[in-house]
Parts: C-alpha cells; sequence; structure tokens
C-alpha cells in the first residue's frame, strides 16, 4: 500500500477513535508506521490529513448536478439524505472534539475557509439541486429550497447524532428514515399541475454505507 494511503487510513482510524481534538501528527505516524517527515512530504499540516480523511476515507455525497431531472426529485431526495445520513454518522465522532477548544476551533475554521470547504457545504449542494430542479419545472416555484435544504441537513444529523451516541457507526434503518424524512417536505416541493412526478417513490434499497464510495454517488464533502 502506498505510503498516503497508509497515512490516510491511519489517521481516518486515530480521529475516529479519539477524536480530532487529541489526534497528533505523531499518533497518525506512529499508527501509519511511517516517521512524521515523511507525513509532511504528502500533507502540508493536521487540517489537510482531515480534509483528506472526510473526502477520501468517508461516504461521499451524491453528485447533485448528476441528479438534476433523472429519476423523481423524492428518489433523488432520499438518496441525497441517504448520503448525508451515512458521511455524518461516520464523522460526527471525528469532527465533534474540536469544540472542546476555542483555539482549535478557530484554527479549524480558518483552515476550512482558506481550502473553501466548511460543515455549510452539504445543505448549500443540496439546495443547489432544489434550486435547478426548480429551473427545470419538477419543484413548485414557491418552494423555499434553503429551508428544505437545512431542514433534511439538520434531521439527517440529529438521526446521525443519535446513532453516534450510543456507539453506532451506521443509523438504525437508515433507508426508511431517509424516506420518512423526505416524505415530511415533497408536498411542499409538488408541483400542482404534475404532483404525480414528484411523489412516486424511488426504489432504494438498503446497503452497507462503503467509505469514501458513493451508494449511487456529491463529489466529496469537504
Amino acid at each position: 500500500m502506498a505510503a498516503r494511503d497508509r497515512i490516510l487510513d491511519a489517521a481516518a482510524e486515530v480521529m475516529h477513535d479519539v477524536g480530532l481534538l487529541r489526534t497528533t501528527t505523531k499518533q497518525i505516524a506512529a499508527a501509519a508506521g511511517c516517521s512524521e517527515a515523511l507525513l509532511y512530504k504528502h500533507f502540508a499540516d493536521q487540517q489537510e490529513i482531515f480534509l483528506a480523511v472526510l473526502s477520501e476515507r468517508l461516504p461521499k455525497l451524491t453528485s447533485a448536478d448528476a441528479l438534476v431531472g433523472t429519476a423523481t426529485v423524492d428518489a433523488n431526495l432520499e438518496r441525497l439524505v441517504l448520503d448525508l445520513l451515512d458521511f455524518y454518522v461516520r464523522s460526527f465522532p471525528i469532527a465533534a472534539s474540536i469544540f472542546g477548544s476555542a483555539e482549535l476551533l478557530r484554527n479549524h475554521r480558518a483552515s476550512m475557509q482558506a481550502h473553501d470547504a466548511g460543515p455549510h457545504l452539504p445543505a448549500l449542494r443540496l439546495e443547489g439541486y432544489l434550486l435547478a430542479e426548480q429551473d427545470g419545472g419538477r419543484v413548485a416555484g414557491h418552494a423555499d429550497a434553503h429551508a428544505v435544504a437545512v431542514l433534511l441537513c439538520g434531521a439527517a444529523l440529529h438521526e446521525a447524532f443519535q446513532a453516534a451516541y450510543v456507539g453506532r457507526t451506521t443509523v438504525p434503518a437508515r433507508v426508511k428514515t431517509a424516506r420518512r424524512l423526505v416524505a415530511v417536505v415533497i408536498g411542499h416541493l409538488a408541483v400542482p399541475a404534475a404532483t404525480s412526478s414528484i411523489t412516486a417513490s424511488g426504489a432504494l434499497e438498503e446497503a452497507p454505507a462503503q467509505a469514501g464510495k458513493s451508494p449511487g454517488v456529491p463529489a466529496s464533502v469537504k
């Protein structure tokens, strides 16, 4: 296995076990069986490692652009929410610890901004999908795309937190949960003259999440 891959595998394991706050490059290097010098040949700093873990070792969001105009809106939203459940439940134990240090949180926030990344991106991409479907006539013009995106992301994060809190690595009944969350907002999105085109439920198979791979699957959540 290439050194970079060993480092990312080790970083993902260490960050999951002790959280981002307590993770050090020394720990990552030891777990990867390499020197810190080799680690810094591949990554500029710990924040860059964290971003790489998010994008390469955790579940990704399906590309919203690729979904526009395909299948049905509710089926596409179910897939996106399913991706969010998988991403949040795996990333929450890693990222939550940054709130334990005001200095780390400030540094982390600055690093995310420098890399054009951050926790706002999932909702932003989901909103972008809904706006594109709105332009295509498959979502009602009066629908509040931003509010729906925030509601779905918030609900997915809540479900993921509950699962992570009790030590789970997946959300129980994840497909059913995704469908229930989408069902709450789909009426708000429906185009009155073509309700049937948006509410026909798409089939999703219950399958285990695969780290770094899409279940159907946005570009990564960075």
